[in-house]
């Protein structure tokens, strides 16, 4: 029966069919599927299901609770939004793509060991990183390349952390962990990597403006999110989470004002707003909890929103900085309304979702009594409301007259920016359904006067020190640049570890090309004549033997040198994390 399998099977095996159909067959099985995983949510039994047994240890693939069911309905709600919002692409790769990232999501979801949470993660990893590579420019095969490395040198540490705590405790149980020892240090590392958490968070702005128009509206729901229901359900109340989440909030603020890239202001953005939620689960109480699970819903919805619209810009000018564009509101009203719904939710607009949501987490702050974090989180909101609730809206539509005269997007598209605007506004007016589902009972009332009159409050004095700064000619001007975070202090030593490397490796192959042609001349000379004989030889040996370490150099060579920005060589970059990797094993 489809309602007792794991949702993940549904997409990952749902996306292997996909080249099989064609023109609105294929459209109407595309939908099919996310409409299925939501279906066989609703029927999914509490308890654990679909375990299995490796080794001596139990991979449970399908562990139900309510926190992982808040998580899994916005998973699949956003895997529907954005499967609609790439209805008309013929690209099968990112179809194929996109599906089995969110069913990795969804494998992460609902896995109830520490093996099968891995494979999961592991399988987001590649399918997410063929979403930037999908792209099929130089600058987004570059920003893949960082992207993967980032998440596997994450993923390396999870399963350092994974094997150490096996080995320490005995058991794959994916429950609360701690943060009590080198096993659990490891985990968390690689837990806080992939929620972006500083400093492992420039992969972020690096790789989502890079991405396909339509993949970055997944990978901005799916990766983060993911990671926050992790931290929240191994390491709730650690005070690191706590702090390292206020930072998160603040820090993207001063990136965010001189970026052009709108899609990158939005990465930013999106920073800011998951230091919301780790905040949350830093304070660990059952209010903080549900201020999680609720904004993390939210913030799926309004931010997959803001990336649609700025996406259908891109898609129909080809442009997204904000130097080149601008006055888009007379042609693309319909997408400038559904960009200012999404300003208004990440801004916390009263009858937008975001007030409903972030109103929790700030409440509980509130109650714990840690005021310094009070106000770095008040700082922050009035931050994320300057530059995704203005700068984006105002420079992309409003602002100068670009003179681009652009269409609205395809039908598909606005009707997948419509699905999300709509629940951003149903939410903020009706927050029940959102209290329904999270993980705790709910005794919580956002509209009261004092939230409702001190949020606009403080909205209103940020408008007024925007326009101020617009008028004044204060306001930092939007330049043709590209801002380097805090990567280049990793960038700088992997491209140095290139060029050490380099050397030896072309000694190496000149070694083993002189050699093989020694044994080549050996074997020739001991041969019985026959020509036949000696020409298959010099086939093998020669062609094949000789040739191949050459080819091998001058397939790494182009990775020595860059033309534009800085990055990892794979290859010499895996080297030091698998020895890591084997000598985490030989110790335990």
């Amino acid at each position: 029966m489809i309602s007792t399998l794991p949702p993940a099977l549904i997409f990952i095996a749902g996306a292997v069919l996909v080249p099989i159909f064609r023109g609105r067959v294929k459209q109407i099985y595309l939908l099919a599927l996310p409409v299925l995983a939501g279906l066989d949510l609703l029927a999914l039994p509490a308890g654990q299901s679909w375990a299995t047994q490796f080794m001596d240890y139990a991979l449970i693939f399908c562990r139900v609770d309510r926190l992982s069911l808040a998580f899994g309905y916005v998973f699949a709600l956003i895997s529907l939004i954005g499967t609609i919002y790439a209805l008309h692409l013929k690209d099968d790769l990112q179809h194929i793509a996109a599906l089995i990232y969110a069913g990795g999501a969804l494998g992460v979801t609902f896995a109830g060991d520490l093996l099968s949470l891995y494979l999961f993660w592991e399988i987001m990893a590649i399918a997410s990183t063929v979403l930037v590579l999908a792209r099929r420019t130089e600058d987004s095969r570059q920003a893949a390349l960082r992207y993967f490395m980032w998440h596997f040198f994450g993923g390396i540490c999870l399963l350092a952390g994974i094997i150490l705590f096996v080995n320490t405790r005995g058991t794959t149980e994916f429950n609360f962990i701690g943060l009590t020892d080198a096993a659990s240090l490891m985990i968390f590392i690689g837990f806080c990597l992939n929620a972006a958490v500083f400093p492992f968070h420039a992969w972020l702005p690096d790789a989502y403006p890079r991405a396909t128009v339509t993949g970055a509206v997944f990978m901005s729901a799916l990766t983060t999110k993911s990671a926050v229901y992790i931290l929240a359900r191994t390491f709730p109340g650690n005070d690191i989470l706590l702090w390292a989440g206020a930072f998160m909030t603040c820090f993207p603020i001063f990136y965010a004002v001189i970026v052009n890239d709108m899609r990158r202001v939005l990465a930013y953005s999106l920073i800011n707003q998951v230091g919301f939620m780790v905040c949350g689960i830093g304070i660990g109480s059952q209010l903080a909890l549900n201020g999680v699970v609720a904004h993390a819903v939210c913030h799926i919805i309004y931010k997959a929103l803001l990336f649609m619209s700025t996406g259908a810009v891109l898609h129909m000018t080809g442009k997204i900085r904000g130097t080149d564009l601008g006055g888009l509101y007379k042609t693309m009203p319909f997408t400038a309304v559904c960009c200012m719904v999404g300003a208004a939710s990440i801004s916390a607009f009263p009858l937008f979702s975001g007030f409903v949501s972030k109103s929790l987490t700030v409440s509980a702050v509130a109650e714990a009594h840690h005021v310094i974090i009070w106000f770095m989180l008040m700082f922050a909101s009035a931050g994320v409301f300057h530059h995704a609730g203005i700068k984006v809206p105002f420079f992309v539509f409003f602002g100068h007259d670009s003179g681009i005269r652009s269409k609205e997007p395809p039908a598909n598209m606005r009707v997948a920016m419509g699905m999300a605007a709509f629940i951003c506004i149903f939410l903020g007016v009706f927050p029940a359904p959102l209290y329904h589902i999270l993980p705790y009972p709910v005794d919580y009332v956002p509209y009261t006067a004092f939230h409702v009159v001190g949020m606009l409050q403080l909205l209103m004095f940020g408008a007024l020190a925007f326009t101020m700064l617009i008028l004044s000619g204060f306001y930092p001007a939007e330049q043709r640049a590209v801002n380097l975070d805090v990567d280049w202090f990793v960038r700088l030593p992997g491209r140095a570890f290139v060029r050490f490397c380099h050397r030896p490796l072309q000694a190496m192959a000149e070694a083993m090309a002189a050699w093989v042609k020694t044994m080549v001349t050996r074997v020739k000379s001991a041969s019985s004549g026959s020509v036949a004989v000696e020409k298959r030889l010099d086939w093998i040996f020669h062609s094949f033997l000789v040739e191949m370490p050459k080819r091998l150099l001058r397939a790494v060579e182009p990775l020595k040198t860059e033309k534009s920005e800085l990055s990892w060589n794979v290859t010499y970059v895996l080297i030091p994390f698998i020895l890591l990797l084997l000598a985490i094993w030989i110790v335990s």
